[in-house]
């Protein structure tokens, strides 16, 4: 191309000009023409980038946002870390309404609720959010704060579930109170109460009622005590905290034993009140005091009491940490050079090979931990689990623990002997996987509900399937419990089926609509012959003793 010539250059954009411009460039002289058609042609090339520019950059903004708009739903909300807040006041966070039914619930309809998230995770949500997070208005080891009375009283009522899993950890109910292994029209529902969202489930001790609820009008988590009798609370006791709505809010349970509850909110704030009055005694940041990353959809692990003790994982620099119930003092840490993360799992104490130990499933493996001094036992970073970790380890006896995950996972037994622990073979999860509810270990045989088929089955100590529910009778990702030779279950639609806990076959007693919302994922717990469950925003209690 000749540049030279601008007859040969007409159709260039920034040599397009006017015949008369050109009469007059002809007549001015030469360095005049190569001034003013340099500085014009400049002028006109801006022109034209920015023609071009400013409608593409306005298209890529566009775009970008259209994708997020499609994506919002399947993505995790992320809790990142926020400037203090001024703690609000217990007085502030409003009381459930609790309603004592003596109708059945409706027996139609069902709930459309997408297979995903649990108290632990969300299968639906298509990237892992960042996991950075924690509020400087938690609760603080400081002057006992008391809680905020209403008018329920504690119920004289026999029975206890203090923990998550139960008294044993197991999810099992020892009691013997003659249950109903059939219904004409389903089980009584006792009482209701509506909850802000989420899966957190439900600790009973001496007539009380425990549960870690968010309240989204006051912004704040709120530890409700109500009476087993007909779920009016007794007391609340409040700290403010800032949360968006992330497939739920709470997830936790809370853990009771003699006159202190432990709780671990959403952003990874521990706190200790009395059972009794819900006077405020202590409370860590733990974010603030070992870095911990709240996990994805907001913390999931439930807290332990041992012997006066509470007994947390937070990741971050300690392993594990135990904390005096009565004081808030630390007594002792586990180093976590490694780094490893706080999961969804939970910490279950466990005897293997006469020495009782705390089993937690960490970031990069699983860990035993001392429960004398915090020393680290040994470790086993062979079982991991992609997005969420959040089903609980189970002992199956002759120092085997049966491991299970989602996401692909899949399961693992592992063998500890000593300080030398080996596996014993990968499970698919075609067989049994799992990416909320662990597990039960009942009469030599384990039963569950497997996420890939989301059908109940039970397994041999050697991970074979001995039988499984079948296509027609599905489960999803909700809990289950096992009481006098029964499995209780529920399923997507709120349903609560009852299963023959029997390695012959699958065989189904009862079933009825007990929950109408959406999501009853919340860890179940049964006492004195009263199951409380619940679904994203009602807890009720259902009566389903024989009789």
């Amino acid at each position: 191309m000749d540049n030279g010539n601008p007859e040969k250059n007409e159709g260039l954009p920034h040599r397009r000009v006017p015949s008369t411009v050109r009469s007059q460039q002809e007549q001015t002289p030469p360095d005049e023409t190569k001034r003013r058609t340099s500085s014009g042609s400049g002028r006109e090339v801006k022109t034209a980038v920015l023609a071009i520019g400013i409608p593409a950059l306005v298209a890529v903004v566009g775009i970008a946002a259209l994708v997020m708009w499609v994506v919002r739903d399947r993505e995790a909300v992320d809790v990142e870390a926020r400037a203090p807040e001024r703690p609000t006041s217990a007085t502030t966070a409003s009381e459930p309404q609790a309603e004592a039914e003596q109708s059945q619930p409706s027996t139609d309809g069902g709930s459309d609720a997408p297979a995903g998230a649990g108290t632990g995770a969300d299968s639906s949500a298509g990237a892992t959010p960042p996991d950075q997070g924690g509020e400087a208005a938690a609760p603080t080891a400081s002057t006992p704060t008391a809680a905020t009375r209403s008018g329920g009283t504690a119920a004289n009522l026999p029975g206890s579930w203090p923990r998550f899993r139960g008294a044993n950890f197991d999810n099992i109910s020892t009691e013997r109170v003659g249950l109903a292994r059939s219904w004409t029209s389903g089980p009584r529902r006792l009482w209701a109460v509506k909850l802000g969202q989420g899966y957190a489930g439900a600790a009973v001790q001496d007539g009380r009622v425990y549960v870690l609820d968010y309240d989204e009008s006051a912004r704040a988590d709120v530890l409700r005590c109500l009476s087993l009798a007909d779920g009016k609370q007794i007391w609340g006791q409040a700290y403010s905290v800032e949360l968006k709505e992330n497939h739920g809010l709470s997830r936790t349970v809370p853990a009771v034993a003699g006159d202190y509850v432990v709780t671990i909110g959403p952003k990874c704030h521990v706190m200790c009140c009395r059972a009794t009055s819900g006077e405020r005694l202590w409370g860590i940041d733990l974010h603030k005091a070992y870095g911990t990353k709240v996990p994805p959809w907001y913390a999931g692990q439930c807290p332990l009491i041992d012997n006066g003790k509470a007994i947390i994982a937070p990741g971050g620099s300690a392993l594990m940490i135990a904390v005096d119930c009565a004081t808030g003092k630390v007594l002792w840490q586990t180093p976590n050079p490694r780094g490893w993360k706080m999961t969804h799992s939970s910490i279950i104490p466990m005897k293997l090979g006469g020495q009782r130990v705390y089993v937690y499933p960490a970031s990069g493996g699983v860990v035993a931990i001392s429960p004398s001094d915090g020393r680290l036992l040994w470790e086993f970073s062979d079982w991991t689990v992609n997005t969420a970790n959040a089903p609980s380890p189970v002992p199956i006896g002759d120092g085997r623990i049966f491991l299970c995950g989602g996401y692909g996972a899949g399961s693992m037994m592992i063998k500890v002997a000593g300080a030398k622990v080996s596996s014993l073979g990968h499970i698919g999860q075609n067989v049994f996987g799992s990416h909320q509810q662990t597990p039960i270990l009942y009469n030599g045989y384990l039963y569950g509900v497997s996420i890939g088929d989301q059908q109940l089955v039970c397994l041999d100590l050697k991970g074979n399937r001995v039988w499984s529910s079948g296509h027609t009778a599905k489960f999803g990702l909700c809990p289950y419990l096992i009481a006098e030779g029964i499995i209780y279950v529920l399923d997507e639609g709120g349903n609560l089926t009852l299963v023959e806990a029997n390695p012959s076959g699958y065989k189904q007693l009862a079933q009825a609509k007990v929950l109408d919302g959406s999501h009853p994922w919340g860890p179940m717990a049964l006492v004195g012959g009263r199951l409380i469950c619940r679904d994203m925003s009602t807890m009720v209690c259902l009566d389903v003793k024989s009789g």
